[in-house]
């Protein structure tokens, strides 16, 4: 269940490389040539319904194991990808799984809830708190089950550390095994640790992040890790970073965000979500506009996956009802 790299253990969890697939249509009705659009389906990491976080938990949960853990502890929103994974990532490894979510019992059952339900996690619900609160929560209920004779890890909120960047690292190496010609990736930015590791292993020219609004300082929070990583000084400065996405915050959707779901959907038959794919190639199409990305050279959209959240967010839900097409039978 475990491999050794270096002194850190990775619990895997998943089937690698996952898919590298073209999309000429998107990339046509975007002004680009037919082989310059790619999508990488980190969508489709098999674990508890797929999605990014699968790689960065392949060596948290590697690390947990080595502690001796029997409990995983995370935090995130109410329909966090992230906690959702981490409960299915402790099912798969006979762990038990606590997710200490912002918000109230009253909120919504649905999207990752259902899901976190299914894996049999424990929520708590820890208020409407900013982060720092919500990492104290976590740390007073990892608390609560030492005192109750269990060992619990905490997983980091997004599983962004130096530890889960490590999974993007090996991403980036995947993709330069599959398209040694890339010029640009274009990724979501939320807690950070994709983007980082994918700098990390492909350099800050190659790497595009579209903020999500996930964290207050995404330049900042980025560059953090991937020093770590690295070892190395990296600037934030130095970082391709789009923050013209976020719209009036996190959870909203908007209508940069609304077209770009459609039109991944009705050119490639590719399901986004409204929160971080959406935001990201809502980025991706507007970098194409003001020429960041341009035709004749690869660029990767990173599918992070996050399907269950669009079960999840209402706004969007009523959007696309709205935009059904509603044909007749004549005669």
């Amino acid at each position: 269940m475990t491999s050794g790299s270096g002194n850190a253990s990775r619990a895997v969890l998943g089937t690698w490389p996952t898919p590298l697939e073209p999309m000429p249509r998107l990339a046509a009705a975007l002004g680009l040539g037919p082989d310059d659009l790619w999508v990488k389906r980190d969508d489709l990491i098999g674990l508890g319904g797929g999605g990014n976080k699968v790689r960065k938990l392949e060596w948290l949960c590697g690390a947990a194991r080595d502690a001796g853990a029997t409990v995983l502890v995370t935090t995130g929103a109410p329909q966090s990808n992230h906690a959702r994974l981490t409960a299915a990532a402790a099912a798969r490894l006979g762990l038990d799984a606590v997710l200490v979510l912002v918000g109230t019992p009253g909120s919504p059952g649905s999207g990752n809830l259902v899901l976190d339900s299914l894996f049999g996690a424990t929520v708590v619900w820890a208020g409407e708190v900013g982060a720092e609160a919500l990492k104290a929560a976590a740390g007073q209920v990892a608390g609560e089950l030492r005192g109750k004779g269990a060992v619990p890890a905490l997983i980091p909120f997004g599983g962004s550390s130096v530890v889960g960047a490590r999974g993007y690292v090996e991403c980036g190496r995947e993709l330069l095994a599959q398209a040694p010609d890339l010029a640009t990736v274009v990724t979501a930015l939320g807690s950070g640790g994709t983007m980082a590791g994918l700098v990390d292993s492909l350099g800050t020219a190659r790497v595009l992040g579209i903020h999500c609004g996930a964290v207050a300082d995404p330049s900042h929070t980025v560059a953090e890790l991937v020093s770590g990583l690295s070892g190395k000084r990296c600037e934030p400065g130095t970082l391709r970073v789009r923050l013209d996405q976020v719209g009036a915050g996190y959870g909203t959707l908007t209508d940069q965000v609304m077209d770009a779901l459609l039109l991944a959907a009705r050119t490639e038959g590719m399901v986004l979500d409204p929160i971080y794919t959406g935001r990201a190639m809502a980025g991706l199409i507007a970098a194409v506009r003001e020429g960041d990305i341009v035709p004749g050279h690869r660029t990767v959209f990173l599918h992070s996956g996050g399907l269950p959240g669009l079960y999840g967010h209402p706004q969007t839900l009523a959007r696309a009802a709205a935009a059904l097409t509603i044909g007749t039978i004549s005669g």
